[in-house]
């Protein structure tokens, strides 16, 4: 019987350590009342490298800090949710994934559901990669609803050292939000953002020449570039958008963690702490929950197999 229960206990905590087991992280567990403010993340599958785009990881983390806010019941899906009657109700949708076209709810069949929502007041994040999407009628209905988005027509991106500065805006989302560091993460910079009242940069920050890649971000050489920003919506709603977060060692920092539930809260329609979201943080949060990705000798033999 002892030995048994080694056996079992041992299986147990290699499971803990594995950082890669994801099985603890519950998904589509909708909200038991109906007075918490529920707030739906939607995480893109393995993408990049290891410690980079670690979106499902990344959005366990939000998961967890959004369940330290009074009030708030979090639900966090795959790509978009097996069972769309987590979507009712939702005060907010987070979508932390690969852009390009692949945001899962550009699919057909779900954007007549997503576009009710949003056109409905539904506050709306959108973190990293997200911000891309091809040029057409969808991508000007998300500006509408997020206050930008990202074209490759004028947009740069890259990865270097950022020095972020919180601008003077009194916004909530910055509540207890200091001006921070962010060495070697990866950014999207000179997107296409909605004009007149309601946009509001929060980050901007200093952006390398070299990193300058289109011909329009090279004629605005020396500005500051907007990094985050918040938008309220002419008829009603919130959206925020913020572009780094590309690799996953940000999240320890305290300003990222801070603005980023700030700004998901006040997207819901929620009061923000005067003193900013609390965010308990360890850092052996950040190897828990990562995803399996295909080290660069595999991707190279699994290219010459095709």
């Amino acid at each position: 019987m002892f030995s048994v229960l080694l056996l079992l206990f041992s299986a147990l905590c290699l499971r803990a350590a594995d950082p890669h087991d994801q099985s603890g992280v519950p998904l589509e567990v909708d909200s038991p009342n109906a007075k918490l403010a529920k707030i739906v993340i939607l995480v893109g599958g393995p993408s990049s490298k290891a410690m980079a785009h670690e979106y499902f990881a990344g959005g366990a983390l939000l998961m967890n800090w959004l369940k330290e806010q009074p009030g708030v019941w979090p639900v966090m899906a795959r790509d978009w949710p097996k069972n769309e009657a987590v979507l009712k109700g939702a005060k907010c949708v987070v979508y932390y994934g690969d852009g390009g076209g692949k945001q899962p709810f550009l699919e057909p069949a779900r954007w007549k559901t997503f576009s009710k929502m949003l056109d409905g007041g539904c506050g709306f994040v959108l973190l990293h990669q997200a911000v891309d999407f091809p040029t057409g009628p969808d991508a000007e209905k998300i500006k509408g609803w997020l206050g930008g988005v990202f074209h490759g027509d004028i947009g740069s991106r890259g990865h270097w050292d950022m020095d972020l500065k919180t601008t003077a805006a009194a916004h909530p989302a910055l509540h207890g939000v200091q001006s921070f560091a962010a060495p070697g993460d990866g950014w999207l910079f000179n997107l296409h953002f909605a004009e007149g009242r309601g946009f509001t940069p929060l980050l901007v920050g200093q952006v390398p020449d070299k990193g300058r890649s289109s011909t329009d971000a090279k004629a605005h050489a020396g500005r500051d570039e907007i990094i985050a920003w918040a938008y309220e919506r002419p008829k009603g709603g919130r959206g925020f958008g913020f572009t780094g977060a590309d690799l996953h060692k940000s999240w320890s920092y305290e300003g990222q963690r801070k603005l980023v539930v700030n700004a998901i809260l006040w997207s819901a329609g929620l009061e923000v702490p005067k003193d900013g979201a609390k965010t308990t943080f360890d850092e052996a949060d950040l190897n828990r929950n990562l995803d399996v990705k295909a080290t660069v000798a595999e991707k190279k033999a699994a290219k010459k197999t095709k």
